[in-house]
């Protein structure tokens, strides 16, 4: 075991201070590039954290110097005790944002309001209804639109993230950066990822370069500004000139931004995983129970990050055939 002092830093000096814990598997919502067709193996509820676990252990992460805490799922909000556990993590030293499907944000504004939520990412992969319920196997389209306006109505920093896949949505992409010119949303373009079950091919890619293009392209070189980023940014962002919002791509696969990693994944059944895509976990849970210090776990835990995406440097489909991941709702994002 390695004796560290009270922040968590991994072996080539990242300091992580980015929480992410995923507080169920569950979702309304049945995207194809999260979810497999045939669901998620349904499990007892013994395995995952309950509510009073997620608080407990949340705060062993604080102690260590965790400054942010974002709630994710599956769907976060569908979450049992969800209002307890917003308000609770609300009391803590830390930035509270969350991560949703919006179809029940309406229900909980005034409970994320109260928990000092600011930041709400919102998953919405087309402007178009029928091509959403198609990817999404639901039709919620309407109400997520109409919660998403809601949001900014209060005064929420809402960002847009957009799974774009080739021949399937990207044709959408000039539709999305428009949208951005009179709403105060910032659209983040997410290049396709290969998870468990979702049928990823190194051709369904729209790379970051080719979004940025295109951009360029349609509405004119010197219209969009980069904008400045902060160290531990995903995304690299940009406006169109006089626009209310912003876009920008996060390119997990063609340009990987892990130099400047700050993030820790916790899992509903409160495993560890210490990049999006580790094929190792690291169980706190079972040790939480067992009155174990999961402090040295986490710690531990991260101190073996890989340099670069979970030892993956290269992403192809003969390799991805032969990497053992979860599905993308059983890890969060």
């Amino acid at each position: 075991m390695q004796n560290y002092k009270k922040e968590i830093i991994d072996s080539l000096g990242r300091k992580h201070d980015y929480l992410r814990i995923s507080l169920t598997e569950r979702c309304n919502l049945r995207c194809f590039y999260c979810m497999p067709e045939n669901g998620v193996e349904l499990r007892e509820k013994s395995c995952f954290m309950t509510s009073e676990e997620v608080i407990e252990i949340a705060k062993e992460f604080v102690k260590l110097g965790i400054k942010k805490i974002r709630l994710t799922g599956g769907e976060p909000l569908i979450k049992k005790d969800i209002k307890n556990i917003l308000l609770e993590l609300g009391k803590l030293p830390v930035e509270l944002a969350i991560t949703t499907n919006a179809v029940l944000v309406d229900k909980y504004i005034d409970v994320l309001k109260k928990a000092g939520v600011n930041s709400v990412n919102v998953s919405l992969d087309s402007l178009k209804e029928s091509k959403f319920n198609q990817i999404s196997r639901r039709n919620f389209f309407q109400r997520i639109k109409s919660n998403i306006d809601l949001l900014i109505e209060h005064g929420f920093n809402v960002k847009i993230n957009v799974v774009i896949i080739r021949d399937l949505n990207d044709s959408e992409i000039p539709d999305f950066i428009c949208w951005t010119k009179n709403k105060a949303i910032d659209v983040r373009f997410i290049e396709f990822m290969p998870f468990d079950g979702n049928k990823w091919k190194n051709n369904k890619i729209v790379a970051s370069a080719e979004i940025i293009n295109l951009a360029k392209e349609v509405f004119g070189e010197k219209n969009v500004h980069k904008l400045k980023g902060e160290l531990n940014d995903t995304a690299v962002n940009y406006k169109l000139k006089n626009a209310k919002g912003s876009f920008g791509v996060i390119s997990s696969i063609t340009n990987p931004f892990c130099d400047n990693c700050n993030r820790i994944r916790l899992l509903a059944d409160g495993k560890i995983k210490n990049c999006l895509f580790s094929q190792t976990e690291t169980d706190i849970l079972s040790a939480y129970r067992e009155n174990q210090d999961i402090q040295i776990l986490i710690k531990d835990s991260i101190f073996n990050k890989r340099k670069q995406r979970g030892g993956v440097f290269e992403f192809n489909d003969d390799q991805v055939k032969f990497l053992k991941n979860r599905t993308m709702i059983a890890i969060g994002g």
